[in-house]
């Protein structure tokens, strides 16, 4: 039995952390004679982001217990995020990822089968930690990488529903973990279950099959939460009881590294709607995070601070010494 939840988090969230090895050489990773280390998941980087900006997060996975993992558990600790239900497994490993860029086309070779965070089962969860927040915040990656990720995501959306707290669901479509045919029925399903949907557009007409917005809109419209759906035309559609709404982009001075846009945006809506913002306000927010991350590099590394973020929503002048 696992002992009773000390620490309140406003979000919770859960999945899978990697280690990360970059190759620094334009050729790519067969020619680089250097790798930089770091670490990435789409849940992690959230908690992260929600920390920076002010708010309690706790995120938790399965890790093995090796060098990357401890490196994994440090530094998400070392961002303010509660870590006190991360499990360490000394059967399976910690999943790894290396990304290169090799003629100018980045690509990731993922090494996470029989990785610890792919053998995370429900009873994994402890109930009274999901019940003390606010927000659930689950991905669809979690539920790619195994079934039991999948039965632990289901299994964790169950314990919010019936505690009321609200569920947030990026779905994060990730053809490398399964097929089109095997996400579509698992990601609407879940979908259907969440407070707030954040899909990509490109995400739902993959999903839904059709290039016709109308058509999409319209089945978004029969889900009973609010769906926030990123990249529209330079602005992300809010779409809450039946009411179409566009919120315009920030427009980016430089764009360096796209990779984290989308869960700096999840984190800054979701501190959003924590701070009492509407789900309009929030995605503006998360707009403007979105706007920030990109004009940096890293997974995570580049997330705001909220004073950061507060002085270009103000519009305050940087001073530099």
């Amino acid at each position: 039995m696992q002992a009773v939840a000390k620490f309140h988090p406003e979000i919770v969230t859960f999945g899978e952390s990697m280690g990360l090895f970059t190759a620094q050489d334009s050729r790519g990773l067969e020619y680089a004679s250097t790798l930089s280390k770091s670490f990435g998941g789409a849940e992690s980087n959230v908690a992260i982001g929600v920390s920076r900006l002010g708010h309690r997060a706790g995120w938790f996975g399965r890790l093995g217990n090796d060098p990357m993992g401890n490196m994994i558990y440090k530094s998400v600790r070392g961002e303010g995020v509660d870590v006190s239900q991360v499990l360490f497994s000394e059967e399976e490993p910690t999943g790894l990822m290396i990304r290169e860029n090799a003629s100018g086309k980045s690509s990731v070779h993922y090494y996470r089968k029989g990785s610890a965070a792919s053998r995370m089962m429900p009873y994994h969860l402890d109930p009274m930690y999901i019940e003390s927040a606010s927000i659930l915040h689950v991905t669809g990656i979690t539920a790619a990488i195994s079934a039991s990720g999948l039965e632990t995501v289901e299994a964790a959306i169950d314990i919010a529903k019936k505690s009321g707290v609200k569920v947030s669901f990026d779905p994060n479509l990730r053809l490398k973990l399964w097929s089109l045919e095997e996400a579509r029925p698992v990601l609407l399903r879940l979908a259907e279950k969440a407070d707030y949907f954040l899909p990509g557009l490109d995400e739902l007409q993959l999903l839904y099959d059709t290039d016709d917005t109308s058509y999409i809109f319209e089945k978004l419209s029969q889900l009973p939460g609010i769906s926030i759906i990123k990249g529209g035309p330079d602005l992300t559609y809010v779409l809450e009881a039946g009411v179409l709404n566009e919120v315009p982009y920030f427009k980016a001075e430089q764009v360096l590294d796209t990779v984290g846009a989308g869960d700096g945006f999840c984190a800054g809506f979701l501190a959003g709607l924590l701070k009492g913002y509407s789900a309009i306000e929030a995605t503006r927010l998360g707009n403007l995070m979105g706007s920030m991350v990109i004009q940096a590099v890293g997974d995570w590394e580049a997330l705001p601070t909220w004073e950061q973020v507060d002085a270009r929503l103000n519009n305050k002048a940087h001073i530099e010494r």
